[in-house]
């Protein structure tokens, strides 16, 4: 199995199963327990999806401007629009908390897997997931040891493996450095998941603690050199969904049903918030950062399902299945264990089928998208969950998540009515489309009104916005919903006792199937192939090696960079390849062939974004913020001729504070030492 990963740059591995001798056979560098540790803890996720590296001992975080946008747009108004202006924090006292942005640092990797089977042992179905829930709480609980750790218990191989992860939690986050969107984001959705790329997608936070900057012993310096065509490079970060372990049956479903229905759900929201932007320019700013998130999961989603409906691609997938099964077929101890795992999961896919919708419109709200509702949600369910045991609460609300729970509740962002409407319209409407207008809980919820006037009538009477409302709910428990005469706490009632049901079907015929039958698979694959195989992306720290290479694509060599006078030549005057005014001043203090945007070989996938690039010194050369378009297949398998990881390159960041921004101060906190 070694020699097999000696031929490609493949795998996201976990930092207690880094197959260093692997990377020494390949580029002639070891990573080393002390080197390993010292990239961890020099690294941290933010909560929501994306990663970030320390790159100061005052706790200053590197990440995407597209990972910070949101805490920009919070901390925007209509008369400072810091997407459009960009933010620069010339001293501390100006560096602005950020409402709802919270960084893990991960501090310890333990094995709990003995304890987690010791609890589900003999369970199936729904009681198999009611037994690992409850294991999971009481393993957290006992590891949470204030608000500032963060406990999970992390399945990997499917299930095969348990580990509890200890992660160091920062709540007070602030925004120190971010550039105009018109450079973050240069090109727009044309340029999304292509290269060549020109995109400054970086922006600098801080993390606090106890009301003062934190102190990183651990943390990234900066290359004086940055990336070199055929460099080994690392990254590091936290990858967030793959399928890689997936069965064919389970990956046929996606590719046949999952992305096309979602795929149409996107571009009908794309559609509608497009229009909404048209209306004026206030309706474009609170709608741009929710634009871009939609048009790149329709990209992302996109190049999956183009992936899963590659023929040979996937008939590769089916006979590497086949070849598992083989093995397992010709152990009669292996057999009798495991090989039952490939029809149950088939079976339960085939009840996902008739389930999936209800669900996903339901209980995973895609049916009630709106800020405002998703609030009133979480206050209802918290009054019924937290008089509960630990253990017997629904995860999101067990010890573990509160502090995260209340930081969403409690965050200042602001909401606005205009907004909320429209989604909440749209998503109602197609809950109705979906469900039928017949259908009895359809009916319950309309009566005779259009999607339109219950919207309306919810938002603009709701008192959510309040946050000192939220936290009287919150604090007063079930008393005080029950009491409550708010109408979108009285919608979330009513919409609780269909989501709680329709939950509890799935998580019985569908999801605890496959959790337990994943399990036995993963089992399976430690059985024949050991822990030579790196686990499917659980969006947790991994580490990924590749080298800066280009690749062939039409017969046409695709150079690894691309220059800072290459922005210039692309530059229109017009969206998406508009510069801003502050890079027009700058073109002549630029070097012109300056590295902009580079290509590795890294196996990287959504989540990544805002990893740190690092070389074998563990010092920055580059900033992860996309894939190429082959890279979107990396969620099913990982083709090194063509899958590509895109970086900001070490030096432009440097050079853009240096020459475009005046950031002297955050420039200071990272420049390298002179040679």
């Amino acid at each position: 199995m070694l020699a097999a990963f000696l031929r490609a740059d493949e795998g996201m591995w976990t930092f207690n199963n880094f197959p260093s001798d692997v990377v020494a056979q390949r580029y002639g560098f070891r990573p080393d327990t002390k080197w390993l540790d010292h990239v961890r803890l020099s690294t941290a996720r933010i909560a929501g999806g994306c990663s970030s590296g320390f790159v100061s001992a005052n706790g200053l975080v590197m990440t995407n401007h597209h990972c910070a946008v949101g805490c920009v747009q919070d901390l925007s108004t209509p008369q400072n629009d810091m997407v459009t202006k960009g933010f620069y924090a010339k001293s501390q006292a100006q560096e602005l908390k950020c409402p709802n942005t919270e960084l893990n640092r991960l501090i310890g990797i333990s094995d709990v897997t003995a304890r987690v089977n010791d609890g589900t042992r003999g369970r199936t179905d729904q009681e198999f997931t009611d037994a690992l829930n409850a294991e999971k709480a009481k393993i957290t609980r006992e590891c949470t040891t204030g608000d500032d750790v963060l406990c999970e218990v992390v399945s990997l191989y499917g299930g095969g493996r348990y580990d509890l992860y200890k992660y160091r939690r920062y709540q007070d986050v602030r925004l120190v450095f971010a550039p105009e969107k018109a450079i973050a984001f240069f090109g727009g959705d044309p340029d999304n998941f292509m290269f060549p790329r020109y995109d400054l997608d970086v922006s600098f936070l801080r993390a606090w603690e106890n009301g003062r900057p934190a102190k990183t012993e651990h943390y990234f310096r900066w290359s004086r050199e940055g990336a070199k065509d055929g460099m080994l490079t690392f990254v590091v970060g936290n990858p967030g969904t793959t399928e890689r372990e997936h069965t064919v049956a389970e990956l046929e479903f996606l590719r046949d049903r999952k992305l096309p229905d979602y795929l149409l759900y996107l571009s009908e929201l794309r559609g509608i918030l497009t229009q909404f932007q048209t209306k004026g320019a206030e309706q474009a700013r609170i709608s741009s950062t929710m634009l871009f998130s939609v048009e790149n999961s329709i990209k992302a989603y996109r190049g999956e399902h183009a992936a899963l409906t590659d023929n040979a691609a996937f008939g590769r997938r089916a006979e590497r299945e086949r070849e598992f099964r083989r093995k397992i077929k010709n152990n009669p101890r292996w057999t009798s264990e495991y090989a039952g795992a490939w029809d149950a999961l088939a079976e339960a896919v085939r009840r996902e089928r008739s389930l999936a919708t209800p669900y996903l419109m339901i209980e995973k709200n895609r049916g009630f998208r709106s800020r405002l509702y998703t609030l009133a949600k979480n206050l209802v369910r918290a009054a019924e969950e937290l008089p509960k045991p630990n253990e017997k609460r629904l995860p999101e609300f067990t010890d573990a998540k509160l502090p995260e729970l209340r930081e969403d509740l409690f965050s200042p962002a602001p909401i606005y009515n205009e907004l909320q409407i429209e989604t909440l319209t749209f998503s109602l409407t197609r809950l109705r489309e979906e469900l039928g207008p017949d259908d009895a809980f359809v009916r319950e919820l309309l009566g005779r009104r259009s999607p339109r006037e219950v919207a309306a009538e919810l938002v603009n009477r709701t008192q959510l916005k309040d946050v000192a409302f939220r936290r009287k709910l919150f604090e007063g428990g079930k008393a005080a919903i029950t009491a409550s005469g708010d109408p979108m706490i009285r919608f979330a009632q009513q919409v609780d006792i269909h989501a709680r049901a329709i939950r509890t079907r799935y998580e019985r015929e569908v999801e605890g199937v496959l959790k337990k039958n994943h399990e036995l698979l993963g089992r399976a694959r430690f059985a024949v192939y050991g822990t030579s195989l790196y686990p499917d992306a659980t969006f947790t720290p991994r580490v990924s090696w590749g080298a800066v290479r280009g690749w062939e694509e039409n017969g046409r060599r695709i150079n690894p960079f691309t220059i800072v006078g290459g922005v210039y030549e692309r530059h229109t005057g017009r969206d998406p390849f508009a510069l801003p005014d502050s890079w027009l001043q700058a073109k002549g203090r630029l070097d012109q062939t300056t590295p902009f945007n580079f290509v590795t070989t890294n196996d990287i996938i959504g989540g990544n974004s805002g990893s740190p690039m690092i070389n074998q010194n563990a010092e920055i050369v580059g900033l992860i913020f996309d894939g190429n378009i082959h890279s979107l297949g990396g969620a099913f398998w990982f083709d090194e001729t063509v899958n590509r990881a895109v970086a900001v390159h070490s030096q432009i960041i440097l050079d853009s504070l240096d020459k475009v921004y005046g950031a002297q101060r955050v420039l200071d906190e990272i420049r390298p030492p002179a040679k």
